[in-house]
């Protein structure tokens, strides 16, 4: 059996009932990554002695009959913007070089509670936005994996970890789980903390996740999904049973609704005719909606917020090694110093994103 490509719930529910354990799963998962990092380059972190030894603990704590958590032994790739206090934190820039966190995001505090091996940090694009990394699409070495959740889509994608988490301010989960060929799931926003996460724009910061099937990918985001006072965007609920929820029949017909965007017409024709054949298999399920023509300057009111908090964010790197930033990222920060001081206001512009209060700021 190649262990390597076996899902998380399947590797699971094998250590449960002792036909494998986590240190063989782990050491196949390693195995693999060593044959083809060099083509793919997903990871920016690994520690291979550090893996196997958090593999051994969590089959010593089967092996006493410990409360397991739900993914007991399964490991995770974690992009590299997320606090770690046993690994490196770079952020993909040389301004964080060498950056060592003294303690976990929320998110992964999480996933070690619920029993993970944290196999390594994956690559990201500088500082999560554009410049893209050393990550290749592993079905395509010529071509982009996507970002920033670069090696994040593309290490699950060549079966070096089932599972790995990452994060979306502009499609940074969904585009490069599409290019690389996996499933990603954004949830809801406030649903997952995105404390001691690097921070782009509060309001449209996410964490999402990574996984070759649906049910993996439930299986990972509902163990992250918790209060977290320290995010002042979670919620007070009970934390969604989403594997449940995938067992069962849905209680009524899903109605879904297809929405063209005022950039439909820059969709390539094959990705149209997907889409249309798509809503004619859907027959009835699915009407066409319309948007109001306030969604008309929606992509460049999300640019502006976005660059207003890029300049708010990173306003610290910008002041004190913008030599060593990339062209594409100087360039959106300066037009976001531009939105938050317009020539001759004297203040910024408090209505194109919120100010960065309520999240607790990581040490850079």
């Amino acid at each position: 059996m190649d262990l390597h490509l076996i899902s998380a719930n399947e590797a699971a529910e094998a250590m449960r009932t002792g036909e494998i354990t986590s240190e063989e799963l782990v050491r196949a998962c390693l195995d693999h990554i060593a044959a083809i990092e060099e083509q793919i380059g997903a990871w920016a972190f690994l520690d291979r002695e550090h893996a196997m030894k958090q593999a051994c603990e969590a089959d010593l704590a089967l092996q006493h009959g410990k409360a397991l958590g739900p993914l007991n032994g399964i490991p995770v790739g974690v992009k590299d913007i997320f606090d770690t206090r046993d690994m490196p934190t770079e952020d993909g820039t040389v301004l964080h070089a060498g950056r060592q966190p003294g303690q976990d995001a929320t998110a992964v505090s999480l996933l070690r509670e619920a029993g993970a091996v944290i196999l390594g940090k994956t690559v990201t694009t500088e500082l999560a936005v554009f410049a893209p990394g050393k990550t290749r699409n592993p079905h395509d070495p010529e071509r982009t994996p996507g970002g920033s959740s670069s090696g994040s889509a593309a290490a699950v994608a060549a079966a070096m970890v089932p599972l790995a988490i990452g994060t979306q301010t502009n499609g940074s989960v969904i585009r490069p789980a599409s290019y690389c060929g996996v499933y990603g799931y954004k949830p809801t926003y406030g649903l997952i903390s995105r404390h001691l996460v690097l921070q782009q724009s509060r309001p449209l910061d996410q964490i999402g996740v990574f996984a070759r099937t649906i049910e993996d990918a439930a299986l990972i985001a509902q163990q992250m999904m918790a209060f977290d006072d320290r995010d002042p965007d979670t919620r007070l609920q009970a934390r969604p049973k989403l594997l449940e929820t995938l067992a069962e029949e849905p209680a009524v017909q899903p109605r879904l609704a297809f929405v063209k965007t005022p950039v439909w017409d820059q969709a390539d024709t094959d990705t149209q005719a997907a889409f249309t054949e798509l809503v004619a298999h859907l027959g009835d399920n699915i009407g066409e909606f319309q948007l109001p023509d306030i969604f008309n300057d929606a992509v460049v009111q999300h640019c502006k917020i976005m660059e207003a908090d890029l300049a708010r964010s990173f306003e610290r790197e910008y002041t004190r090694g913008k030599d060593k930033l990339s062209s594409i990222l100087r360039e959106m920060i300066e037009r976001g110093q531009k939105v938050l001081r317009p020539e001759g206001s004297g203040r910024g512009l408090q209505q194109c994103g919120q100010p960065d209060t309520g999240l607790q700021p990581r040490a850079r």
